[in-house]
Order: structure tokens, then C-alpha cells, then sequence
């Protein structure tokens, strides 16, 4: 009985640490999308053209067909597509 407190712990403690590691790495990503937004504006440097058509599936509703175009253009998982998604969402909104 012990032994099974002492994995629930542990396990526990695991899922909190990689949480932690998660949001951090959020935070960079954040971090890292806004000096290359800056570095493309310094430079004058077009926008990805599919930004525009994912944001008119955003607008229509369609956001589950912007994430798998998202994916399928910029190479992208399904969490980063997602996140991509919802960071151009938050634009539109």
C-alpha cells in the first residue's frame, strides 16, 4: 500500500514538473514569435501568405480546416498547429 502512495507521487510530482516545463516553453515560443515579427517588420519583409486564408477560415468558422492547413503548409504538429491557429485567432478577435 505504501509503495503504490509513494508512485502516485511520484508521478505526481513528474506531471507538475512537465507542466512547468510547458508553460516556460510557452513563454519562450512567445518570446521568439515577437522578435521575429519585429525582425520582419525592421526588414519589411511580407507576412506568410497563408496567414491571410487561415484567418478567413478563422472568420467562417472553420478552425479545425485552418489547423490542418496550417500543419500541411508550415510543416507543423497538431499542437503547434493549434497554437498557431488560436495565436492568429486572437488577431482576428
Amino acid at each position: 500500500m505504501m509503495e503504490i502512495s509513494f508512485i502516485n507521487t511520484v508521478l505526481l510530482a513528474g506531471m507538475a514538473y512537465l507542466l512547468f516545463i510547458n508553460s516556460k516553453m510557452d513563454e519562450r515560443i512567445k518570446g521568439m514569435k515577437m522578435s521575429l515579427d519585429y525582425m520582419r517588420k525592421a526588414m519589411d519583409l511580407p507576412e506568410d501568405p497563408i496567414n491571410d486564408e487561415l484567418r478567413e477560415l478563422i472568420r467562417e468558422g472553420k478552425e479545425v480546416k485552418a489547423v490542418k492547413k496550417a500543419r500541411e503548409a508550415l510543416g507543423l504538429s497538431l499542437v503547434e498547429g493549434k497554437k498557431y491557429v488560436d495565436a492568429l485567432r486572437d488577431e482576428v478577435n
